[in-house]
């Protein structure tokens, strides 16, 4: 008798008797949200863009990040990691690779997925796992919002400080076949997000409260005003006389009651006697406050980073060590200048302040700024060139290689042999355990002058990810267009080996997702 297998929760009942090989594992659950719906509008083009999806973005995402993709269901899939960051990152690579595609096609046809995650006890088969641990996460799944990321309490226990991210609790659940209720939180990729939210929240509460306060300052009011008979004062004028009891005119029937009284246009002039010398005028005070002209405030100081200024030539771009670094090509590069050291937390942490970049960015004020995106990076050059009114921005990958090469065409710029003591990566001599790189400027500049332009943090550049330089521009420039939904890394991190630290070596990553060995550098056109 074969086991009888529920897919969609991912449960198994196993014939008695049968070793049951256990370990703790990350899973990640997805369901295409209004999968029948879409095959009813289009069942072959949707079949078609899932599989699509499947093999162009979701199975090299799951790799990447150190996953396995135990199984795909036709609308869904669940993947297995090793560590919950991982998990919960390439979940959030997914949704955010996702809005791009969506964004060409009619909503009616969007494809989202709902993703659950959660950490727990599986049982592992060579093509499958099962066991509450899957189940919790097809749960989670479930009950997420199409194109959202749900995770259980486990899993933010274990990732809470590690990711750029906000989190929104959701509570206690109480889950299909499930005995006790799941801790559920959101998971919010813009940390700012999160707090966006509460402000929103925050400032209900706030309007509801000064709408109370009105009304209890006008009761009070109110009471002051309001005499103990009941009738309120009125102290501007004399109470006006019934015809019956004033036979006479009214003052303020008198054509000269009817003029504005002498006090509301000036002083009334003393009485002057003939004989008296009659006294200067005096001045009159003015009707209106003097005003006081105050300066403004002094802009506050901005810490630029430290700039080279490069005199620009040419050079042979590109290598044969990957098929992404070919064609090999001349290119000419302009005079530029570009930042002696990769942007550090404390110059990041200065646009934070500003409430420009979106996070406070933690460690040692003089190591490189960690967890950008791409989008982060260029918030802060925007910031930064609006503040110095200098043009500050990205350099382009031609500018960045030019750079880092420091006139040489070696496969380092010191050599064609790796040597230790000159880059931070993990064939380097140096530790890869490290939660942050070190600080930078701790190895030998290269010929320009330049630090850490192999190794230290991965570095954002201008350009639009393309597989290779077939038609890439050679004057220099960022090779912009086409869907641009990843950008161009140059440099390697101090968790990569000694082939990411080569001048030529590229790489991409999606534009808006943040990752724990991404940085970058800034750049100044003349």
């Amino acid at each position: 008798m074969g086991e009888i297998r529920d897919f969609k929760a991912g449960r198994h009942e196993r014939p008695p008797g049968d070793p049951t090989p256990r370990r703790l594992a990350a899973i990640v659950a997805g369901d295409i949200s209004g999968y029948s719906r879409l095959m009813q509008l289009d069942e072959e083009g949707t079949h078609s863009r899932v599989k699509r999806i499947e093999r162009d973005l979701i199975e090299p995402t799951i790799v990447e990040h150190h996953g396995k993709l135990v199984k795909t269901t036709g609308d869904g899939f669940i993947a297995m990691f090793d560590s919950p960051v991982e998990a919960v990152r390439c979940s959030i690579v997914i949704q955010q690779n996702l809005v791009g595609r969506n964004a060409s096609v009619p909503k009616d046809y969007w494809i989202e997925y709902r993703i659950g995650v959660n950490l727990g006890d599986v049982i592992i088969e060579p093509d499958d796992i099962y066991g509450d641990g899957v189940n919790v996460a097809s749960r989670l799944e479930g009950i997420a919002e199409p194109g959202q990321v749900f995770i259980s309490g486990g899993i933010y226990e274990q990732i809470k400080h590690k990711l750029v991210c906000g989190y929104e609790s959701l509570g206690d659940r109480k889950v299909k076949n499930i005995t006790d209720p799941v801790r559920v939180y959101r998971v919010l990729p813009d940390a700012s997000a999160f707090h966006r939210t509460r402000r929103r929240r925050e400032n209900v509460l706030i309007f509801l409260l000064s709408i109370t306060l009105a009304i209890i300052a006008g009761g009070i009011l109110w009471s002051m005003l309001v005499p103990r008979g009941g009738k309120i004062a009125d102290r501007t004028s004399a109470p006006a006389s019934s015809p019956a009891s004033s036979p006479s005119p009214s003052p303020a029937a008198s054509p000269k009651a009817a003029e504005p009284a002498p006090a509301t246009k000036q002083a009334a002039a003393p009485a002057v006697s003939p004989t008296a010398q009659p006294q200067p005028p005096q001045p009159q005070p003015s009707a209106s406050p003097a005003v006081t002209a105050v300066a403004p405030p002094p802009a506050p100081s901005v810490r630029e980073p430290e700039m080279v200024a490069l005199q620009g030539g040419s050079f042979s771009m590109g290598s044969n060590d990957d098929a992404s670094e070919r064609p090999i090509r001349r290119v000419t590069i302009k005079p530029f200048a570009i930042g002696k050291y990769p942007v550090t937390v404390r110059e990041w942490n200065a646009c934070a302040a500003a409430k420009v970049c979106a996070f406070t960015a933690t460690g040692k004020d003089d190591a490189p700024v960690t967890n950008v995106s791409w989008s982060d990076a260029k918030q802060y050059v925007t910031w930064l060139a609006d503040t110095t009114k200098k043009a500050y921005r990205l350099p382009s990958e031609a500018e960045w290689e030019f750079a880092a090469r420091g006139g040489t065409q070696t496969k380092y710029w010191w050599g064609d042999q790796m040597q230790p003591g000159m880059a931070s990566c993990k064939d380097c001599g140096e530790s890869a355990a490290a939660e942050q790189p070190i600080k930078v400027g701790n190895f030998k500049a290269n010929p320009f002058g330049l630090h850490d332009m192999g190794g230290g943090v991965d570095q954002w550049v201008e350009d639009c990810w393309h597989k290779n330089y077939q038609g890439a521009p050679t004057d220099g420039s960022p090779w912009l267009g086409g869907e641009c939904t990843s950008h161009v890394l140059r440099s390697g991190s101090w968790k990569n080996d000694t082939r990411y630290v080569r001048p030529a070596n590229r790489d991409s990553y999606d534009t808006n997702v943040r990752y724990p060995t991404h940085g970058f550098r800034v750049a100044l056109s003349p």
